[in-house]
């Protein structure tokens, strides 16, 4: 019988359920957008920015490119763009210097 070892550490399980979840907002407010009805409470951009500056910035890159979502709305998107910039900048620092 093959033994395959399967371990995650606590921050990539935190990591891949912020993604899924920050997905998944996006596609709720997508389609809450849809709807377009002005009874339909929305997500606020700044609750988008914040999942995707806590960690979740995959998730909500893949969400806005598979469903067209906030892509055309540049000062949403130029903040985005800034936290991908400062986690990347994180990332990178944290690999060379530790």
């Amino acid at each position: 019988m093959i033994h395959i070892d399967f371990y995650l550490s606590y921050i990539a399980l935190y990591f891949i359920s912020i993604n899924l979840f920050t997905f998944f907002l996006y596609l709720f407010d997508k389609i809450q957008a849809y709807k377009n009805n002005k009874n339909i409470s929305r997500v606020s951009e700044i609750k988008l920015l914040f999942f995707s500056f806590i960690g979740g910035s995959i998730g909500s890159l893949f969400s806005m490119v598979l469903f067209s979502h906030k892509i055309k709305k540049f000062s949403f998107l130029w903040k985005f763009i800034i936290i991908c910039i400062v986690q990347t900048i994180a990332i990178i620092t944290y690999i060379f210097y530790i």
